[in-house]
């Protein structure tokens, strides 16, 4: 009489343990989807850290063993083309991208990166190439400030300036871009206009050394031989003496030039060999 009872309990304990196994199923999928998630998170901000602060060589090597280990992840390719460009070495930067170009999933902004592979190497007919592809429509500081450079390569200077201009006008950060609008300037011999762009780039970027030797080379070819009033250390000054002083010996103004190098040898915390030089073979 009580084996009814015991089948129903039987049948209960068995459904007990179906809806904990179910339960036990169900907590191992939402696991492994946290997981996956925390996994994502974590490499995403690995790959950030090695695209801004780590070592740039370090960086190539973790994207190359990410990209084989993942060869579908256009966003790892992508990585590497950013860290071989970091490291230098833009001709195999230049190859990445070429792949990540070829893929269905690449946009203007690859193209774009392409182009400033191609420039690094010095391919200029291929970087315009690969700009006249973008879209007008596509109007980022990057690709304007491309076009500048590749507008000055062909001294079309009219359309360089139009497009340093725009870029400019595109970044919170324009030091880089003024200088080279600047130095394109002094390719010109449109020295006051070199000047006054050079010091508007060391208003956004004190600490840029090529700004201050640009700047010093600008004041030199008007044969303004004192150094600018911008922010410079001893070592700073000292080498930007030492290029006022070439200026002024190339536009045979000697005794300036003696002089600066002197000053320059004077100023120097070390040793300055290359002043010293300078300055021997001058009085030789």
């Amino acid at each position: 009489m009580r084996h009814p009872a015991l089948r129903t309990s039987a049948l209960a304990l068995c459904a007990f343990g179906l809806l904990l196994s179910g339960c036990q199923n169900s907590g191992d999928a939402a696991a492994k989807r946290a997981l996956e998630s925390v996994n994502v998170v974590d490499e995403t901000n690995l790959n950030d850290v090695m695209l801004t602060v780590a070592d740039p060589q370090e960086a190539v090597s973790y994207f190359t063993k990410a990209s084989a280990e993942k060869p579908d992840r256009i966003d790892l390719k992508r990585g590497l083309a950013k860290s071989l460009i970091r490291a230098g070495q833009s001709t195999q930067a230049v190859a990445v991208l070429n792949q990540i170009i070829a893929s269905p999933e690449a946009g203007n902004e690859d193209r774009v990166n392409l182009a400033d592979a191609l420039i690094r190497i010095n391919d200029w007919p291929r970087a315009e190439a690969e700009l006249n592809k973008v879209p007008p429509t596509y109007e980022t500081f990057e690709r304007y400030r491309l076009e500048a450079m590749v507008a000055d390569s062909k001294k079309n200077w009219k359309k360089a300036d139009a497009f340093y201009e725009t870029a400019i006008g595109l970044t919170t950060r324009p030091a880089g871009v003024l200088n080279n609008w600047g130095f394109s300037k002094l390719n010109r011999r449109d020295f006051p206009a070199a000047e006054r762009l050079f010091t508007e780039a060391l208003t956004y970027d004190p600490s840029m050394f090529t700004a201050k030797n640009n700047l010093v080379l600008a004041r030199g070819a008007q044969r303004k031989y004192d150094l600018p009033v911008v922010p410079m250390d001893q070592t700073e000054r000292a080498e930007l003496m030492y290029t006022l002083a070439l200026t002024a010996i190339k536009q045979n103004d000697l005794s300036v030039g003696k002089a600066l190098l002197a000053e320059a040898i004077e100023t120097h915390p070390q040793y300055f060999e290359a002043a010293v030089r300078s300055l021997s073979a001058l009085e030789g």
